[in-house]
């Protein structure tokens, strides 16, 4: 039997963050801790983040989640990557999509035996090489079909209902024993000489104790923020957009099995196709345009007809400076915004919840070490996530658009200006302190953003000039069969829908 005073978790909040802790700690420690979340029906939650990336697969697979039920249970569709259109100028677009482009020799790079093909003039656009990327413009998809041999397998991620996620987790975390209690946090009891949280106060004079505290508040970080007073690092002289609005429309026929994100006057337009409906948002900067203006926008740039009013949200881009302060740990919003630009919210979540796994032990009484190493890798990985946003932003030929001329002259902090000059230098990257993005990331959005290495690898010298053209060659046209021999996406998910599976594997 388990002592049910050693570990007594009290998660402030539901959503998606509140429903990710909760099912997490349910499945990995339910027979060590007591797991309850405090919500209120009367709260709504932001629940705009609806594209993944590829690391949720791991989320799914260790709670035991079977991939059919997952759609069906929030009308889901497959992600293989994201179409940045108009972003370096208007009328050009690439996609970043997700795995590996191309197929390197040995240990030269692919990347640098295209930028040697170029410079021969035998190189197609480097998108050509990806097989996600050709999938992706014929609006095929496929799990497991004859993929393999000399090509990689397709790298996917989802496009999923927030909402409908959430009340799946939920329905999960609470078959295993979480407890949910319904109502309004009124106030946070702190003990006197440690500092520490010791319950949560709710409407009606009821009292929940705990002895680690999830904040997954959202925006308002009542715990974190609030009740401990963790400073905000305030990120929107880096990245401007401060607001978003949202509007589902109806969906289409044709299935995309990836997101798309248009740059606008002010910000830029994601487009997210689910099964049942597409999700529609326009992220802006207040100070180059207005709410109506930029509603008006995205209304008359959606692919179908509206199914609400847009709805706006107010933010700030920045992090909380210590997501674990005292027995307090901040998840999703609680911890600080990112914009979706790169879908990386709930990946963010997922992230904070795995590294506080790895650091959670039976003592509690002093875990110094345990919450600098914590804060530390959480820092890092936000850090990262911004620059590489950043980068989307600062690399930009829109001359003559005043929020376009803005974000070219943002300063751009250390971290980037490196990785920017390195590329522009050698054409390839130094991974860093386990960063979430890799090579293949950061190489197609600068490339897609017009930044253009002045030289290739000594490597790529090795194959002979006159093999480059025809490997090349070779290998776009096998990317481009692969993706022919691919079903229609909708297809896929209909198919896959009829499948006959428990609810959890």
């Amino acid at each position: 039997m388990r002592d049910p005073a050693a570990l007594n978790i009290v998660i402030a909040g539901g959503g998606t963050a509140g429903w990710m802790a909760a099912a997490t700690f349910a499945r990995f420690l339910g027979n060590t801790a007591s797991i309850t979340l405090v919500e209120s029906d009367a709260i709504g939650i932001v629940g705009v983040g609806e594209a993944t990336i590829p690391q949720i697969h791991n989320l799914l697979i260790g709670l035991g989640i079977d991939q059919a039920d997952f759609l069906r249970r929030t009308n889901a569709s497959f992600k293989l990557g994201i179409e940045f259109a108009d972003w370096l100028r208007p009328g050009q677009s690439y996609i970043h999509s997700f795995g590996q482009v191309g197929r390197g020799v040995g240990l030269i790079p692919f990347r640098q035996l295209w930028l040697r093909a170029q410079a021969l003039g035998v190189a197609g656009d480097y998108g050509d090489y990806s097989v996600n990327v050709a999938a992706a413009r014929l609006g095929c998809f496929a799990i497991g079909e004859g993929q393999g041999g000399k090509l990689p397998d397709l790298a996917y991620a989802y496009h999923l209902d927030a909402t409908l996620f959430a009340q799946m987790l939920r329905d999960y975390a609470e078959e295993r024993g979480v407890t949910r209690i319904e109502g309004k946090i009124a106030s946070v009891e702190r003990d006197g000489d440690t500092g520490d949280i010791r319950a949560l106060k709710l409407d009606g004079e009821r009292r929940i104790a705990g002895n680690l505290f999830i904040d997954c508040t959202g925006f308002r970080s009542l715990l974190l923020g609030d009740a401990l007073g963790v400073a905000f690092d305030d990120w929107s002289a880096m990245l401007p957009c401060d607001t978003a609005l949202a509007v589902p429309s109806q969906t289409r026929a044709a299935l995309d099995p990836y997101t798309r994100s248009t740059a606008r006057a002010a910000g830029w337009q994601w487009r997210i196709p689910l099964q049942h409906r597409t999700g529609n948002g326009h992220v802006f900067c207040s100070y180059f345009t207005s709410v109506d203006e930029a509603s008006a926008l995205l209304l008359a740039n959606l692919d179908g007809p509206a199914l609400a009013d847009p709805r706006p949200i107010r933010f700030t881009t920045g992090r909380r400076q210590t997501p674990w302060s005292h027995n307090c740990v901040a998840l999703g919003l609680a911890a600080g915004f990112m914009e979706p630009l790169e879908s990386t919210s709930i990946h963010l979540v997922q992230s904070g919840i795995g590294r506080l796994l790895n650091l959670l032990s039976h003592d509690l009484s002093d875990v110094a070490a345990a919450r600098a190493s914590f804060n530390r890798l959480s820092e890092i990985e936000w850090r990262r996530v911004r620059d590489f946003l950043l980068l989307h932003y600062v690399a930009n030929a829109r001359v003559g658009e005043p929020f376009w001329d803005h974000c070219r002259s943002i300063p751009l902090p250390d971290t980037l200006a490196e990785k920017i000059a390195i590329f522009r230098e050698t054409g390839g990257f130094m991974r860093e302190e386990d960063e979430l993005f890799l090579d293949d990331s950061w190489g197609q959005v600068m490339l897609g953003q017009g930044i253009a290495p002045r030289a290739w690898s000594l490597l790529a010298d090795n194959v002979a000039a006159a093999e480059i053209g025809p490997f090349l060659a070779s290998l776009g046209q096998a990317c481009a069969l692969k993706a022919q021999s691919l079903p229609r996406h909708r297809d896929f998910i209909a198919a896959m829908l009829k499948t006959k599976t428990e609810q959890y594997a």
